[in-house]
């Protein structure tokens, strides 16, 4: 199935205490436990998306995300890691997290140094930036899913 096909994706799950290197690079990450990341249909291709967040029925934000192996550190199990592209004050594990999976920008990859990655991010997050604000993925922001209550373990589902 195309990535076309599959998106906006819409999910749902508490956010998890991840390995906290989105943090020390400077993005830091909301991530998913695994069994909703398993609950992914089984063609989602792993790669860079962007969309919308909503973090326990607060504002929509912008996001990126990874879903994957990242590469660059060899993870042993596929992963969904979202940037919010918001300055939050405060950690918010235990939180749901509610996700628009929009649009995919570009396939994983692995990086020669971590200061490539670093652009990478950099250049997904302004891609991200200037791509939702089109009136296509623009409105996925005030969907119905960030306003009716969904269950907290896992909840997935597409247009």
């Amino acid at each position: 199935m195309l990535v076309k096909e599959i998106l906006p994706l819409f999910v749902s799950g508490k956010v998890i205490r991840g390995f906290r290197r989105g943090t020390e690079m400077g993005f830091p990450t909301a991530n998913y436990p695994v069994e909703v990341v398993r609950s992914l249909p089984v063609d989602f291709e792993t790669g860079i998306y962007c969309g919308w967040a909503q973090v326990s029925g607060g504002d929509v934000h912008k996001m990126v995300m990874s879903v994957g192996w990242n590469p660059f550190f060899d993870n042993k199990e596929k992963s969904m890691e979202t940037h919010i592209l918001h300055n939050f004050q405060e950690d918010f594990y235990d939180e749901t997290l509610k996700v628009c999976v929009a649009h995919y920008l570009r396939p994983e990859a692995n990086f020669t140094t971590l200061e490539n990655l670093k652009k990478a991010i950099n250049r997904d997050c302004e891609d991200s930036e200037r791509i939702l604000d089109m009136p296509e993925f623009l409105r996925y922001k005030s969907d119905p899913f960030f306003i009716t209550t969904t269950t907290t373990n896992g909840h997935l589902g597409h247009l």
